[in-house]
């Protein structure tokens, strides 16, 4: 992972954890909620320096092998996007898509986890293409 660009990783990670603030806060989080059966006190009561501390790890794991991917396959513009996209497509999709048909989880809510997962790849995707890999 030594020629992986280790700015490109954190501003990657960093963009795939405020998207995610954004789409389950403001732009998903009631729908996300109900999907769910969560309430807000329910929300709050949680040990949010774990969760935000852990899910912003994950986002910085993410990212790292992302990063070192790219630059591991030397990958074109064209090729970065098509990864970043593919990983979300070919491996994340499928696999919660799999987990919530066993775990009897709505289509709504798998849209809502999918189409962030989606998002979160392809802008990383954005950011090792303007920062390089």
């Amino acid at each position: 992972m030594a020629n992986a660009n280790l700015l490109a990783i954190l501003v990657a990670a960093a963009t795939g954890f405020l998207i995610g603030g954004l789409w389950y806060g403001p732009l998903f989080g009631k729908a996300w909620m109900a999907e769910h059966g969560f309430t807000e006190e329910q929300l709050r009561a949680g040990n949010m320096v774990k969760i935000y501390g852990l899910t912003f790890a994950f986002s910085v794991l993410s990212a790292l092998f992302l990063g070192h991917l790219l630059s591991a396959v030397d990958a074109s513009p064209r090729a970065t996007i098509m990864i970043s996209v593919g990983i979300s497509l070919g491996y994340i999709i499928p696999a919660i898509g799999t987990n919530y048909l066993f775990s009897r989880k709505s289509g709504k809510l798998f849209a809502i986890d999918a189409s962030y997962w989606l998002t979160f790849y392809a802008a990383m995707g954005l950011v090792f293409l303007l920062l390089g890999h």
